[in-house]
């Protein structure tokens, strides 16, 4: 049940009526039925996980909580990171492990063997186990109190608009909310819809098109010319831009209706001046998780300068591996960890060139030249993302060197992608990242004219409707 579906859309329908007409105080419990109604669409058996894993944390919680020892505390604390830990380990990295394990056995002659099974991931692993480790480490620290409602727990776990691809949300944040629905709420159900509209207009109309570009030319590189692996390159950084986004504006649409705010996961990315900036603009949810439960544990930027670019490393790499089990995820974190290390490593000496040439912080031609460097670095490095494999990446690294047209006739800008298809792509990616760099579209969904909001809403309608793919296809940061 994806939420760019029809059946989706049925659901939540169904579930929004049946939420405003029962009784305040049985609310959670609906939502938690919903949650688990939804989960249960991808694969009924996920549904065992996820109330296992949920029930290990409500009682490594409530453990927590009561142990008077520290040495007590950290015994459930590590029961509740062992058991998530150990369910990514073996849904999600053990085949991985497995293969490469055999193949060192055997490239070194051994005829040992570790067997391979037919593991399939669990949709939303990734999202629910850390924010359920979360939870157990604030209790813990004694951020918040365990939580001793389990139903709410196993709603905080489950929550649907959020449980398969985020944001990953805080128990701080998500608890006190989930305790305190209320009644309805015009301004924040209109508001909610309008973040809905506005993820599926991005996700069908360009999204999903960029998609098919981009599975054509990486789904066999070796018989694509530069040109289409540099189109489909920058293609794929635009596409998962857009794809993840519209989750997590969807996401946060659905939960308003119900009277919850998640947390904003995107602040346009693409205009950051630097590495560092990047971070703090994409994918929010996760680069924060990874600073205050991995970083800040490490020491973060207290400890001594080289333990510091030390830290960052690590936390790269555990975020490389954390999107796959794949070598090519784990270089694309470090890339950015290594990026991020020499951006600070030069920081003084960087200031002074730029001192010397005029250049101030604020500078157009200054932002120009970190927000070009960052934009050309994010790209490329996109690649190590999206390749199935290290053969591939490098293949498709080789043919930017060699970048020409294949056919400059016949309408034909690169192999499988037409004039006409070129410029509506270019014109949707130039239209919506103008749209949201400048705040545009929510000024004008939260105008106090009607006919501006009813304008705005049919445009985006015809557009959806001549234009969109309607073929339903899962958000990237489902495979995660």
């Amino acid at each position: 049940m994806i939420f760019n579906s029809l059946e989706f859309a049925v659901f939540f329908i169904s579930v929004f009526w049946v939420y405003f007409a029962i009784s305040v105080k049985y609310r959670w419990a609906l939502l938690l039925f919903a949650s688990y109604v939804f989960y249960a669409s991808w694969n009924p058996l996920y549904t065992v996980l996820i109330i296992g894993s949920t029930f290990v944390d409500y009682m490594a919680g409530v453990k927590i909580e009561e142990a008077e020892s520290k040495r007590n505390k950290k015994f459930y604390l590590s029961v509740s990171l062992v058991s998530n830990l150990g369910l990514l380990a073996f849904f999600k990295y053990y085949g991985f492990f497995a293969n490469e394990t055999n193949w060192l056995l055997e490239a070194i002659g051994l005829s040992s063997r570790v067997p391979m099974f037919q593991i399939l991931l669990p949709v939303g692993i990734s999202f629910y186990t850390f924010q359920t480790m979360s939870y157990s480490i604030d209790v813990y620290r004694g951020a918040l109190k365990a939580e001793r409602h389990l139903g709410l727990f196993a709603l905080y776990v489950s929550f649907f608009p959020q449980l398969v691809a985020g944001p990953i949300e805080r128990s701080t944040r998500l608890l006190p909310q989930l305790r305190n629905l209320g009644g309805f709420d015009y301004g924040r159900v209109r508001e909610g819809f309008q973040l809905i509209y506005w993820g599926l207009f991005k996700k069908i109309v360009v999204a999903d098109w960029l998609a098919d570009y981009v599975n054509a030319i990486y789904g066999n590189p070796s018989d694509s010319s530069g040109l289409s692996c540099l189109l489909a390159t920058l293609f794929f950084g635009f596409q998962i831009y857009y794809d993840f986004s519209a989750y997590s504006e969807i996401a946060r649409g659905c939960a308003k209706i119900f009277g919850v705010d998640l947390m904003i996961n995107f602040r346009t990315p693409y205009f950051s001046t630097s590495i560092q900036e990047f971070w703090q603009r994409w994918h929010i949810s996760l680069s924060t998780w990874f600073r205050d439960y991995v970083y800040f544990p490490l020491g973060g930027s207290r400890a001594a300068f080289p333990r510091v670019l030390m830290n960052i490393l690590i936390v790269f790499a555990i975020s490389g591996i954390w999107h796959g089990a794949n070598w090519t995820f784990l270089i694309w974190g470090l890339l950015h960890g290594v990026a991020l290390v020499m951006l600070l490593s030069t920081t003084g000496f960087r200031e002074r060139v730029f001192l010397r040439a005029g250049l101030s912080k604020t500078s157009f031609l200054r932002r120009g030249i970190g927000m070009s460097l960052t934009f050309t670095f994010v790209m490329l490095t996109w690649i190590f993302f999206r390749a199935d494999n290290l053969g591939d990446a490098m293949e498709i690294f080789s043919k930017l060197g060699d970048i020409y047209p294949i056919s400059v006739g016949g309408g034909q800008i690169a192999a499988g992608l037409s004039r006409g298809n070129f410029i509506f792509l270019f014109i949707g990616i130039l239209m919506i990242t103008a749209l949201e760099s400048r705040g545009i579209v929510f000024r004008i969904f939260r105008s106090s004219r009607p006919l501006y909001r009813w304008t705005f809403y049919l445009f985006l309608g015809v557009v959806m409707i001549t234009a969109g793919h309607y073929q339903p296809s899962e958000f990237v940061y489902f495979q995660f």
